[in-house]
């Protein structure tokens, strides 16, 4: 039976009313599907399921799986459904599809019989006007996201011959663009994505044809090998042709050729049946920018060498795409010779598949990976390290039920499979060699340059020295040689002076004596002064002399000076070449270490691989500190947050906040505990800890109505549970939903009450207590709202017990009339037996038809007004195994047949 609640886990709220804006805690209740039952009854109508929808991972998300022990991530299923062909149009027209879809709840039935189905939950239901984008951006979009942020990613397709795998798959929308399958456009995104200078993208593309792996973009390669990295587990095909692409169109001739390559035969079931396993890798190489931490250095230049010698980042991310042969029975798909022997070794491979799908689900300590070379190939992308996508499609032809039934129940088996997706990251240290000796040639021309330049400025101020010293003594040669000269001359004249006029004096001797003799001392005196002058200049010459041998000794010492800095440059040039010698060997040295490097790496990948998550910081006012800033986001679906909230603060830190005298804190812990109630795996755990009796403490302390609304909402979630529903019920749990009930006026308030009352009605042992305790009456008066969503759980509620009744009857262990008749809720179901909204009417009418099951209501029911509700239900009820259910009661109570027949009602 369908519940009429949604859940808590998508992280927004679907509201029936149109027009009508909700806040992101408004989320419907949860229906809680189990993935571990794969199987849910349409007659069992306890049994309530829905699906959580396929998530989309954000980048954030994803980013936080940084470490090497990675992140688990489930296998996501989609099924969709292949329209009727016009072969199938005419040979089961008379016969009904096999398989009846409900994508709203994301869950479809398969027909056992004309009164009996059996319904199967899954991440995504496809019809069959979904159109080729949706079927890409549910499936494959979250994939190609993962690849892009540096994890593997798998889309495959399996299912039985002609229902579309590679119609869904390979299509090249070449006709018309809207057809473009899942290759082509997870290319278009990828390309749209990367950076043709820093980036790259490489394409192979091959098919697994008879247990041999051939290469279908070079035929002539036809038995290429596997190889297994013991290290990592990665798996590579050494042989396989990679072929970089740049442009959307080229990838398109790619897979032209790998089409015209691939196997394909006429078969009953498929005019062109795919006899291979077509398989797709895109390796995407991508740079990581702004990673690098910044140094702090004294010197700009140390500093710059420093982030030169940090290797850059580098992550790779590989998408596998993987168009699986359509499995076959040979008596339907006629296969005869050699295509009997491929449909064999097609079987075989998707049995081996099967097998490894099965262990993995079922936690088997051996997983026969090496049966086949399809599972070998596949081994990351079931319980290995890739986020995977698995679309399986069916066809509606109720001829081929067999094998509809086996690819769905595929499916369910693989959606318990549970991958660690781990994020791909390296040093590029081919790169940061290239970028040293790069770095290298250009030191050693720069000191040949700065050599050359020392040795020619060198050179040059010699030269100008040694022209300078010579230019000096030249010019001091000549300065003393006109010196002399001049002296000389002076004195040969000044002596001829004398000589004449003492010849002069030796001829005028006689009278004038005195007077010669006066004269002769005057002449002396002369002489004297001229001596006197002579003697001054030849000083002045010596000091001339003097100042140009000073002049010639400070050029000798210019000329030391210009030796020493000879010299110095000299032991410069000796420095040079020993810090060259230096670096050279720290340039040895660092190659060496790129070794190491690599080296530590793998081995801090594996202690990282053998270690365990962080510590939770502790203490009352860290913790508020912590998780205020995060619930503040929980309400907007973000089922990572939570979840990774969950993991680093721990469930009896955020149940203490419950209680947290900050009324904000108190409202955003309510609404995480809520958010990880909508989860089964959490439900245990949240009991355990205490988590159900603070929120029923909460939901009878609190005055505030958001708190009740959401509380409420986890108080349902968790009597989803038999074990839940009676500690619900022993700690007053109806009582309190009743007052919260009768003291509500927001209509979502009272829809997560009446969701969780009508959980509880459904448990048998409940039924006499639920009822002491105002439960129905609680029911019945929440009708009062008039809110569609309210009157729908109220509805629900109401068939969970008179289901409970009409069973206790049957097994003799209940007598009397219904509990629900003597607290006056039959007037009330037969007014809304007709109800315009389906899922009210639906529940409504499987409760009036329960209540008749058993012959003491009938007299109530009579005058009530109600067997004509059943004789409409009988006639115009949309749902045959309700109508069937009708006829059933009817004929086998006496009291209604004889009504009928005095009121001459045939039926």
């Amino acid at each position: 039976m369908a519940s009429g609640g949604g859940n808590y886990r998508n992280g927004t709220h679907r509201s029936s009313l149109k027009g009508t804006t909700t806040t992101s805690i408004d989320r419907p209740l949860s229906v809680n599907s189990n993935p571990s039952k794969p199987a849910l009854k349409t007659k069992s109508l306890s049994s309530v399921g829905a699906s959580s929808g396929l998530r989309k991972s954000s980048p954030g998300s994803l980013g936080a799986a940084k470490d090497d022990a990675g992140v688990p991530g489930r296998v996501r299923v989609a099924v969709r459904l292949r329209p009727r062909n016009a072969e199938e149009s005419v040979a089961d027209a008379d016969f009904a599809d096999c398989v009846e879809l409900q994508p709203e709840l994301k869950r479809l039935k398969l027909r056992k019989n004309n009164w009996d189905t059996d319904t199967y939950a899954f991440d995504e239901v496809l019809t069959e006007f979904a159109s080729q984008k949706r079927v890409y951006e549910v499936v494959a979009k979250p994939v190609v996201e993962s690849v892009l942020d540096g994890y593997n990613g798998t889309v495959m397709a399996y299912g039985q011959t002609g229902t579309g795998k590679t119609y869904t798959l390979g299509r090249l929308g070449e006709e018309d663009a809207a057809d473009r399958g899942i290759m082509v456009r997870a290319m278009e995104d990828i390309l749209a994505d990367v950076s043709p200078e820093s980036d790259s993208v490489s394409v192979s593309y091959l098919q697994l044809y008879m247990e041999s792996l051939q290469d279908l973009l070079d035929p002539t390669n036809d038995n290429i090998s596997i190889v297994e990295d013991p290290k990592s587990g990665d798996v590579s095909l050494p042989g396989a042709t990679i072929v970089e692409i740049r442009d959307q169109q080229s990838f398109l001739e790619l897979l032209q050729l790998g089409e015209a390559h691939r196997y394909a035969a006429n078969t009953k079931l498929n005019t062109e049946s795919s006899r291979s396993h077509a398989i797709l890798m895109v390796h995407v190489k991508r740079s990581v920018k702004g990673r690098e931490p910044a140094h702090s250095s004294e010197n700009g230049n140390s500093n710059n060498m420093a982030k030169s010698l940090r290797p850059p980042l580098v992550r790779k991310g590989k998408l596998v795409v993987v168009d699986l042969a359509g499995s076959e029975r040979i008596d339907k798909s006629g296969s005869e010779g050699h295509t009997l022997e491929e449909a064999k070794s097609i079987n075989l491979s998707l049995s081996a598949l099967g097998k490894c799908i099965n262990a993995l689900a079922e936690n088997s300590a051996h997983v026969p990976v090496r049966d086949s070379k399809l599972t070998r190939l596949l081994r990351d992308s079931f319980g290995g390290t890739a986020r995977t996508s698995l679309v399986i499609t069916i066809g509606p032809s109720p001829r081929h039920r067999g094998e509809t039934a086996s690819t769905i129940m595929f499916g369910q088996r693989a959606m318990k499979v549970e991958n660690m997706l781990k994020l791909k990251e390296e040093f590029d240290y081919k790169s940061l060699a290239r970028r040293l000796d790069i770095q290298l040639d250009k030191l050693i021309m720069e000191h040949e340059r700065k050599q050359k330049a020392f040795e020619d400025e060198i050179e040059r101020i010699t030269t100008d020295a040694q022209v300078r010293i010579t230019e000096a003594e030249r010019n001091y040669a000549d300065a003393m040689e006109k010196e002399r000269l001049k002296y000389q001359k002076d004195y040969m004249e000044s002596i001829k002076k004398l000589e004449e006029k003492w010849m002069m004096n030796q001829q005028k001797q006689g009278g004038e004596r005195k007077e010669q003799m006066v004269s002769t001392a005057e002449e002396v005196a002369e002489v004297k002064r001229l001596l006197s002058k002579e003697t001054s200049l030849r000083k002045a010459a010596e000091e001339e002399v003097n100042n140009l041998k000073s002049q010639l000794a400070q050029l000798k010492m210019s000329e030391a000076s210009a030796n020493s800095e000879i010299l110095k440059l000299q032991k410069m040039l000796e420095d040079e070449a020993y810090q060259k010698e230096k670096l050279e060997g720290e340039i040895s040295m660092l190659q060496s270490q790129l070794l190491q490097l690599s080296f530590e790496a793998d081995e801090t990948r594996r202690r990282l691989d053998r270690g365990g998550p962080g510590k939770v910081p502790g203490g009352l006012d860290s913790l508020i500190a912590q998780v205020r800033p995060q619930l503040k986001d929980s309400g907007n679906g973000e089922k990572a947050s939570i979840a990774k909230l969950f993991e680093q603060v721990g469930l009896q830190k955020i149940l203490s906040l419950l209680e947290a005298e900050d009324a904000d804190v108190r409202i955003h812990a309510v609404k995480v505990v809520a958010n990880l109630a909508a989860e089964e795996t959490n439900q245990q755990k949240i009991v355990e800890a205490g988590g159900l009796t603070s929120l029923l403490r909460l939901l009878g302390s609190s005055e505030d109505e958001t708190v009740h609304r959401v509380a409420a909402g986890a108080i349902a979630n968790l009597a989803m549970n038999e074990t839940n529903q009676e500690l619900i019920m022993s700690q007053g749990g109806i009582s309190l939903l009743s007052m919260t009930a009768a003291n509500a006026e927001d209509p979502q308030t009272l829809r997560m009450v009446a969701g969780a009352i009508a959980n509880l009605c459904g448990n048998d042992k409940l039924q006499n207590k639920l009822r002491g305790e105002g439960g129905i009456k609680a029911l019945l008066g929440m009708v009062k709202c008039g809110h569609p969503d309210v009157l729908a759980q109220v509805a629900r509620g109401i068939a969970n017990f008179a289901k409970c009744e009409s069973r206790a009857s049957t097994q003799g262990s209940k007598t009397g009339r219904s509990l629900l008749i003597e607290d006056g809720a039959l007037p009330w179901i037969v007014q809304n037996a007709n109800n315009d909204a389906s899922p009210i009417r639906r529940h409504i009418e499987l409760a009036l038809c329960h209540l008749a099951q058993h012959e003491v209501n009938a007299k109530d029911m009579i005058s009530g007004g109600a067997l004509w509700e059943l004789v409409r239900i009988l006639r115009e009820c949309s749902r045959e195994d309700i109508r069937t259910l009708a006829h059933r009661t009817l004929t086998s109570s006496p009291t209604f047949l004889a009504e009928l027949r005095q009121l001459r009602i045939e039926f």
